[in-house]
Parts: C-alpha cells; structure tokens; sequence
C-alpha cells in the first residue's frame, strides 16, 4: 500500500492520503507489515515507482513492494524536508524495516552512482559542536539490482540544497538524518547521486526518471 502524507500534491490520484496524525491508526487498520520504504516527493506516483524498481530488486504490485527475497514493502512518501519527514514518520514502530531512498548530491561521486549509506550526520559547515554520528544498517545484496556496484558512504543531511561543499566521498540529502534519528532499530537507506551540487543538473535527473 502506498501512503503520501497531507502535504502531497497528489490528492488526485486516488491513493491513500493520510493526515501525519493518523498513519499508525491506519497501518493498524489495514493490517499492515512492519516493512517500508520511505522516500521524499519525488514527483509523482509514476515517478517514485521507477526510482524504486531501478534500483531496488523485485517488483511493484498493488502499490506495494515484493522484495526478490519474499517481503512485502509497503511505500511512504514524506514530502521534503525535516519537518515533512519527522511528523509523517514519528509513530511507526522503531522495530520497524525501513529503506529510504532517494536522489543525493555529491561534489565527486559520478552522476547515476548508488551508494549505501553506513553513517549519517547534519551538515553544518560554519559551527562546530558535539553531535552523535549515527549509524545504519548495510544494505543486504538480495535487496538490491547491482549490489556490485553499490559504493559505502556517509550522508550529510541540511535544511537546504548544498552548492558547495569541501567533503569529498559523500552524499548530501534533506531527510536521513531526521530519519535515523527518530531511533529506528533496522533503518538502511540506499542513495542516487543526481547531482554534483547542483540544483539544475538535480532537476534534470529527477525529471528524466519521472517521465
């Protein structure tokens, strides 16, 4: 089943709309599994369907998610942003499985590249304090397509789009942090470099998976 939170655009489609509120009200309704996919708006159904059966090793029916291994996914679109993210996920149960995917810019990582990510941080470039680096699961190869392929990094997490940015061998993003840090148990996130930091060469990616 497909979830988009309140502040989707997609009211129209027809799909599952659920005020943040109310998500784990519906998942106990619906008899839901404890396995999602969770991932930013993207776009558009069409659009996040392709990004996920690109990458992700299985097959999509009745908007859920058949893994290659037997389990059943169900898909969470957050909207952007940490407050997006924070309050669409706040009650699902940190036992939970969850994949976040999603695109990343990266200042030398090759446009297309997927990366697991192994640790995560907030990006603040200007201060320097004290913070936990937190750590996520690797992916497990039958959940992938090319698992050969798939580097391992760290994702730095901002409020904004980064243009510019001194760490190399990264990713950057606008929701894992916020993710991870709402103290999910089994939480992996795959990331597909859009971009080398920059907004037009991101657009143009993420329109081309969405048409």
């Amino acid at each position: 089943m497909l979830f988009y939170c309140e502040n989707s655009r997609f009211h129209s489609l027809g799909l599952y709309i659920l005020k943040k509120s109310t998500i784990f009200a519906a998942l106990n309704r619906f008899g839901m599994n404890n396995h999602f996919i969770v991932i930013a708006e993207a776009g558009d159904f069409i659009g996040e369907q392709k990004l996920i059966a690109q990458h992700l090793n299985g097959e999509m029916r009745d908007n859920q998610w058949h893994m290659a291994d037997g389990s059943i996914w169900d898909i969470i679109v957050t909207g952007v942003g940490a407050i997006n993210v924070m309050q669409t996920l706040r009650n699902i149960p940190l036992d939970a499985k969850i994949i976040n995917i999603g695109y990343a810019g990266s200042a030398n990582y090759a446009i297309g590249s997927t990366v697991g990510v192994s640790e995560v941080r907030l990006n603040h470039p200007c201060v320097t304090y004290p913070e936990p680096e937190l750590h996520l699961l690797p992916i497990p190869e039958v959940y992938l397509q090319e698992p050969q392929k798939c580097l391992e990094s760290v994702c730095y997490s901002n409020t904004d789009f980064v243009l510019q940015s001194d760490y190399q061998d990264c990713v950057f993003d606008m929701e894992l942090a916020y993710i991870a840090a709402l103290g999910f148990q089994n939480l992996y996130s795959l990331k597909i470099v859009s971009d080398n930091l920059s907004l037009h060469a991101y657009r143009e990616v993420a329109a081309g998976v969405e048409g």
